[in-house]
């Protein structure tokens, strides 16, 4: 009964508001102000009587009324509730439209901490079923903090969208923003959180399947690592060198590897460790202007790795004994 109490209620705010808009001899203009409030009253009664569609029908209603009467700020809240409904009914087929046209409206009256949050608000909804709009309003959302100048806010965001990259394993737009949140963070000097983000990002390019690029990320950022970030990404590389699975495997189970990010840890966990090197030697075949192996720089120190000492014994005694 309390529910039927409630849809009366909402239609008689929603004929209230009807009134409002229509215009006579005596009255040229809709007072959109009056409809707009009667509106957000009809929705509030709907949103109690669990009635969503049509508490979702009359916010767009009210929002509508308040941009026309120039209230960008109250017509955004009203898209932003909307927002909510669309939640509760489970039909997020328009949220991206909604939080881009709410984050609008923000931006008009100035709120672009109000415009990040609905953006970052419809961009969860859709982490799970729409991934690529999701990621569309994790980027905007970032881009308005960072025309702020709020690195570390920007940073956040982006670091939503690569993580959810991982987790749906678009391991290729993951190395994209994870390279974008280390380019925030260099403009707020967070080096700590780039020495981590380097360790993400050699983990993903492993994914992807291109030692290259993790060697390649790893001399780029690894001078903004700690030490037993340094020495974990120095035996991951060097066991993916030289197909040493058991050596891969272990560095993978680093416990600061298994202490990251959920979705980087089990990254770690179900990446494919390298093949195990044939037990049969084969004469290797020689590549004109091929790239020199990975070498770790505490190799380096001790004088270069085993297997580039046995190349230098066998130069030594290729003519012969004498």
């Amino acid at each position: 009964m309390t529910s039927d109490r409630k849809k009366e209620e909402g239609m008689e705010y929603v004929k209230s508001a009807e009134k409002h808009l229509k215009t006579s001899l005596l009255k040229w203009k809709p007072d959109y102000d009056s409809a707009a409030d009667d509106y957000s009253k009809a929705a509030t009664c709907f949103k109690g009587a669990k009635s969503f569609q049509q508490c979702k029908e009359y916010l767009l209603k009210a929002a509508n009324c308040y941009e026309t009467n120039k209230s960008a700020y109250h017509a955004a809240k009203h898209l932003e509730q909307a927002i909510m409904m669309c939640k509760e009914l489970n039909d997020l087929t328009d949220v991206e439209n909604l939080a881009k046209q709410a984050a609008t409206l923000f931006l008009e009256q100035g709120n672009r901490e109000a415009a990040s949050t609905v953006l970052e608000k419809g961009a969860k909804s859709l982490e799970e079923l729409k991934s690529d709009a999701a990621l569309t309003l994790y980027s905007r959302a970032a881009d308005v903090a960072h025309g702020e100048d709020n690195y570390k806010q920007a940073a956040e965001y982006i670091s939503r969208a690569a993580r959810m990259c991982v987790r749906v394993k678009e391991f290729d737009k993951a190395a994209d923003l994870i390279r974008q949140e280390i380019g925030y963070h260099q403009e707020s000097e967070h080096l700590l959180a780039i020495g981590r983000l380097a360790v993400a990002l050699v983990l993903v390019q492993l994914a992807r399947g291109d030692t290259v690029a993790a060697e390649k990320a790893f001399k780029e950022w690894g001078n903004c690592c700690e030490a037993p970030e340094v020495q974990t990404l120095e035996k991951l590389l060097q066991a993916f060198d030289e197909e040493d699975p058991e050596g891969a495997r272990q560095a993978l189970n680093d416990p600061f590897i298994k202490h990251m990010d959920v979705e980087y840890s089990r990254l770690a966990r179900d990446l494919p460790l390298p093949s195990a090197t044939c037990a049969t030697p084969r004469p290797a075949s020689i590549r004109q202007n091929a790239a020199p192996s990975y070498v770790s720089p505490r190799d380096a120190e001790q004088g270069g790795s085993s297997s580039t000492k046995a190349a230098i014994s066998e130069d030594e005694f290729e003519g012969g004994l004498c």
